[in-house]
Protein backbone atom coordinates (compact mmCIF):
# COMPACT_ATOMS: atom_id res chain seq x y z
CA UNK A 1 0.00 0.00 0.00
CA UNK A 2 1.20 3.44 -1.30
CA UNK A 3 2.00 5.50 1.24
CA UNK A 4 1.14 8.87 -1.03
CA UNK A 5 -2.09 6.79 -2.23
CA UNK A 6 -3.23 4.59 0.39
CA UNK A 7 -6.66 4.02 -1.58
CA UNK A 8 -4.98 1.52 -3.65
CA UNK A 9 -6.90 -0.71 -1.16
CA UNK A 10 -10.59 -1.92 -1.75
CA UNK A 11 -12.91 0.52 -0.45
CA UNK A 12 -16.30 -0.07 0.95
CA UNK A 13 -19.13 0.93 -1.51
CA UNK A 14 -21.47 3.67 -0.58
CA UNK A 15 -23.88 1.89 1.01
CA UNK A 16 -21.78 0.96 3.11
CA UNK A 17 -20.40 4.25 3.90
CA UNK A 18 -24.08 5.94 4.26
CA UNK A 19 -25.02 2.89 7.02
CA UNK A 20 -21.54 3.66 9.04
CA UNK A 21 -23.15 7.57 8.90
CA UNK A 22 -26.37 6.11 10.14
CA UNK A 23 -24.61 4.07 13.05
CA UNK A 24 -22.14 7.37 13.80
CA UNK A 25 -25.89 8.90 14.20
CA UNK A 26 -27.05 6.59 16.53
CA UNK A 27 -24.41 6.71 18.66
CA UNK A 28 -24.70 10.16 18.98
CA UNK A 29 -28.09 10.05 20.43
CA UNK A 30 -30.64 10.63 17.41
CA UNK A 31 -32.79 9.04 15.34
CA UNK A 32 -30.87 8.74 10.97
CA UNK A 33 -34.43 7.98 10.28
CA UNK A 34 -35.80 11.72 11.27
CA UNK A 35 -37.06 13.84 8.16
CA UNK A 36 -34.09 16.06 9.05
CA UNK A 37 -31.49 13.01 8.89
CA UNK A 38 -33.12 11.04 6.34
CA UNK A 39 -30.43 12.48 3.55
CA UNK A 40 -27.76 12.68 5.90
CA UNK A 41 -25.98 10.07 5.21
CA UNK A 42 -26.07 10.72 1.06
CA UNK A 43 -24.84 14.18 2.01
CA UNK A 44 -21.95 13.00 3.87
CA UNK A 45 -20.91 10.42 1.52
CA UNK A 46 -20.41 13.04 -1.47
CA UNK A 47 -18.82 15.63 1.31
CA UNK A 48 -16.15 13.01 1.96
CA UNK A 49 -15.85 12.64 -1.70
CA UNK A 50 -15.03 15.77 -2.17
CA UNK A 51 -13.10 16.68 0.96
CA UNK A 52 -11.21 13.83 0.10
CA UNK A 53 -10.80 13.81 -3.55
CA UNK A 54 -6.74 13.92 -3.00
CA UNK A 55 -6.86 10.16 -2.82
CA UNK A 56 -7.89 9.95 -6.78
CA UNK A 57 -4.75 12.21 -7.92
CA UNK A 58 -1.59 12.18 -8.37
CA UNK A 59 0.18 15.21 -7.51
CA UNK A 60 3.25 14.45 -10.00
CA UNK A 61 1.65 14.51 -12.73
CA UNK A 62 0.48 17.79 -12.32
CA UNK A 63 4.27 19.28 -12.87
CA UNK A 64 4.58 16.78 -15.66
CA UNK A 65 4.11 19.77 -18.35
CA UNK A 66 7.02 22.86 -17.88
CA UNK A 67 8.60 25.20 -19.87
CA UNK A 68 12.04 26.17 -20.70
CA UNK A 69 11.75 29.17 -22.70
CA UNK A 70 12.16 31.26 -19.76
CA UNK A 71 14.81 33.79 -21.65
CA UNK A 72 17.68 32.66 -18.35
CA UNK A 73 15.32 33.22 -15.44
CA UNK A 74 16.77 31.58 -12.32
CA UNK A 75 15.22 33.67 -9.15
CA UNK A 76 12.91 32.58 -6.99
CA UNK A 77 9.69 31.75 -7.84
CA UNK A 78 6.31 32.27 -5.24
CA UNK A 79 3.13 31.49 -4.49
CA UNK A 80 1.98 32.91 -1.14
CA UNK A 81 -1.75 32.64 0.56
CA UNK A 82 -2.98 29.63 -1.29
CA UNK A 83 -6.18 28.50 0.73
CA UNK A 84 -6.02 25.23 2.41
CA UNK A 85 -8.80 23.22 3.64
CA UNK A 86 -7.61 19.98 5.12
CA UNK A 87 -9.23 17.21 7.82
CA UNK A 88 -6.75 15.71 10.66
CA UNK A 89 -6.24 12.55 10.43
CA UNK A 90 -6.36 12.15 14.39
CA UNK A 91 -10.24 13.79 15.02
CA UNK A 92 -11.44 14.33 11.26
CA UNK A 93 -11.53 18.20 12.23
CA UNK A 94 -10.82 20.90 9.56
CA UNK A 95 -6.87 22.37 9.11
CA UNK A 96 -7.83 25.53 7.85
CA UNK A 97 -4.85 27.89 6.72
CA UNK A 98 -2.31 29.17 3.56
CA UNK A 99 0.29 27.75 2.29
CA UNK A 100 3.06 29.53 0.80
CA UNK A 101 5.44 27.89 -1.86
CA UNK A 102 8.63 28.99 -3.59
CA UNK A 103 11.43 27.22 -5.98
CA UNK A 104 14.26 28.12 -7.58
CA UNK A 105 13.95 27.32 -10.89
CA UNK A 106 17.13 25.43 -12.84
CA UNK A 107 16.22 26.03 -16.85
CA UNK A 108 12.57 24.90 -16.19
CA UNK A 109 9.28 26.36 -15.08
CA UNK A 110 5.93 25.17 -14.12
CA UNK A 111 2.77 26.61 -14.14
CA UNK A 112 1.85 28.77 -11.24
CA UNK A 113 -1.70 27.12 -10.88
CA UNK A 114 0.14 23.35 -10.74
CA UNK A 115 1.69 24.73 -7.55
CA UNK A 116 -1.90 25.03 -6.19
CA UNK A 117 -3.13 22.22 -7.23
CA UNK A 118 -0.24 19.89 -5.36
CA UNK A 119 -0.85 21.56 -2.32
CA UNK A 120 -4.37 20.61 -3.07
CA UNK A 121 -3.89 16.85 -4.20
CA UNK A 122 -2.14 16.94 -0.67
CA UNK A 123 -4.64 18.57 1.45
CA UNK A 124 -7.36 16.87 0.18
CA UNK A 125 -6.70 13.67 2.33
CA UNK A 126 -6.04 12.90 6.21
CA UNK A 127 -3.78 14.24 7.32
CA UNK A 128 -1.22 16.01 10.16
CA UNK A 129 0.43 19.22 9.39
CA UNK A 130 3.73 18.40 9.31
CA UNK A 131 3.35 15.12 6.77
CA UNK A 132 1.68 17.59 4.50
CA UNK A 133 4.48 20.25 4.58
CA UNK A 134 6.95 17.64 3.76
CA UNK A 135 4.82 15.98 1.18
CA UNK A 136 4.56 19.08 -1.26
CA UNK A 137 8.02 20.30 -0.93
CA UNK A 138 9.39 16.80 -1.74
CA UNK A 139 7.20 16.33 -4.53
CA UNK A 140 7.86 19.60 -6.37
CA UNK A 141 11.15 18.86 -5.62
CA UNK A 142 11.81 15.05 -6.96
CA UNK A 143 9.84 16.26 -10.22
CA UNK A 144 11.13 19.65 -11.45
CA UNK A 145 14.96 19.01 -9.75
CA UNK A 146 15.09 22.71 -9.21
CA UNK A 147 18.02 24.26 -7.28
CA UNK A 148 15.67 24.49 -3.81
CA UNK A 149 12.24 24.38 -2.67
CA UNK A 150 10.54 25.90 0.20
CA UNK A 151 7.10 25.50 1.92
CA UNK A 152 5.72 26.82 4.92
CA UNK A 153 2.42 25.99 6.50
CA UNK A 154 0.23 28.65 8.61
CA UNK A 155 -3.23 26.69 10.16
CA UNK A 156 -5.50 26.56 12.48
CA UNK A 157 -6.45 23.21 13.47
CA UNK A 158 -9.98 23.12 14.69
CA UNK A 159 -9.18 19.58 16.64
CA UNK A 160 -7.96 21.85 19.25
CA UNK A 161 -10.16 25.23 18.85
CA UNK A 162 -13.42 22.90 19.18
CA UNK A 163 -12.46 20.33 21.61
CA UNK A 164 -9.85 19.40 24.02
CA UNK A 165 -7.98 22.51 25.35
CA UNK A 166 -10.29 25.11 23.29
CA UNK A 167 -8.00 27.88 22.05
CA UNK A 168 -8.88 30.02 20.01
CA UNK A 169 -6.84 32.08 16.92
CA UNK A 170 -3.62 29.84 17.62
CA UNK A 171 -1.70 29.07 14.77
CA UNK A 172 0.55 26.41 14.04
CA UNK A 173 3.47 27.17 11.32
CA UNK A 174 5.32 24.44 9.67
CA UNK A 175 8.43 24.79 7.03
CA UNK A 176 10.44 22.52 4.60
CA UNK A 177 13.46 23.77 3.07
CA UNK A 178 15.35 22.07 0.27
CA UNK A 179 18.30 22.63 -2.03
CA UNK A 180 19.16 26.41 -1.77
CA UNK A 181 16.56 27.48 0.47
CA UNK A 182 18.38 25.00 3.50
CA UNK A 183 21.93 25.63 2.29
CA UNK A 184 21.61 29.47 1.83
CA UNK A 185 20.44 31.57 4.72
CA UNK A 186 20.15 34.74 2.17
CA UNK A 187 17.88 33.09 -0.01
CA UNK A 188 15.78 31.84 2.97
CA UNK A 189 15.05 34.93 4.76
CA UNK A 190 14.00 36.72 0.90
CA UNK A 191 11.61 33.72 1.16
CA UNK A 192 10.42 34.30 4.07
CA UNK A 193 10.65 37.95 3.61
CA UNK A 194 8.17 37.77 0.63
CA UNK A 195 5.55 35.58 2.48
CA UNK A 196 5.26 38.00 5.58
CA UNK A 197 8.01 36.01 7.86
CA UNK A 198 6.10 34.07 9.97
CA UNK A 199 7.32 32.40 12.89
CA UNK A 200 8.53 28.56 12.06
CA UNK A 201 7.30 26.17 14.40
CA UNK A 202 8.47 23.40 12.68
CA UNK A 203 10.92 22.54 10.10
CA UNK A 204 12.51 20.03 8.34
Amino acid sequence: MSEDNPRKMTAPDRTDAEEAVRTLLRWAGDDPEREGLLDTPARVARAFEEWFAGYQEDPMEFLERTFEEVEGYDEMVVLRDIRLESYCEHHLAPILGKIHIGYMPDKRVVGISKLARVADAYAKRLQIQEKLTAQIANCINEVLQPKGVAVVIEAEHQCMTTRGVHKHGVSMVTSTMLGAFRQGSDTRREFLSFIGNPSSSASS
